[in-house]
This record gives structure tokens, C-alpha cells and sequence, in this order.
């Protein structure tokens, strides 16, 4: 069932995902960091590859290139893969720059 769960998340995100390949930390509730691949963003969410476990509902901070520190919370976890939801839209007039930093 989880694994059901987490594939329907996944499909129904409903914004565009721009492809990056950026490493970077997670910083986890416990204040430990986790090494992580964002392979794709959005101005709302990203997702990363990680060796790392992570459970859907974990709340995470990432540091976004340009813009700095944003919460997260890991919404599925499947195979080595994690889809988050930042808590606060990278700003329009920043996320080109984000993304460009990413690349």
C-alpha cells in the first residue's frame, strides 16, 4: 500500500519539473545532513536521489543556490528517490537564477 501511495503523489504533482543534476545536504529534524542529487525542481518542490532513508512526512531544509534556506517535507520515497514539497514558493523573480545555479 505505501508503495501505491507514494506513486500517486508522485503522478499528481501538477506543476513542470525543470531536470538539474545538484548536490547538495538536507539538513534532517535531527539536525544531521544527508547527501542528496536534486535531479529536478520546480519553483514548489524538488526531486532528489539519496542512499540516505527517508519517510514520506520527514521535514528536511534545503539551501536553494540564490535563495537560500527553505523547509521541505518529503512526500514519497520510492527506491532511492524522494519527491519534497518546499513550505514556501521560491520567488518567481529568483527561480530562473536557482535554476541556472543548478545546472
Amino acid at each position: 500500500m505505501a508503495v501505491r501511495s507514494a506513486t500517486i503523489a508522485y503522478e499528481d504533482r501538477v506543476e513542470p519539473r525543470d531536470e538539474t543534476l545538484h548536490r547538495t545536504r538536507l539538513i534532517v529534524a535531527s539536525g544531521e545532513p544527508r547527501m542528496v542529487t536534486i535531479v529536478n525542481v520546480s519553483p514548489n518542490g524538488f526531486m532528489a536521489r539519496s542512499d540516505e532513508a527517508f519517510a514520506p512526512g520527514d521535514a528536511v531544509t534545503v539551501t536553494l543556490p540564490m535563495a537560500g534556506s527553505f523547509t521541505a517535507e518529503v512526500r514519497w520515497a520510492l527506491g532511492g528517490r524522494i519527491g519534497c514539497k518546499l513550505a514556501q514558493e521560491v520567488a518567481p523573480a529568483l527561480y530562473q537564477f536557482v535554476l541556472a545555479a543548478m545546472r
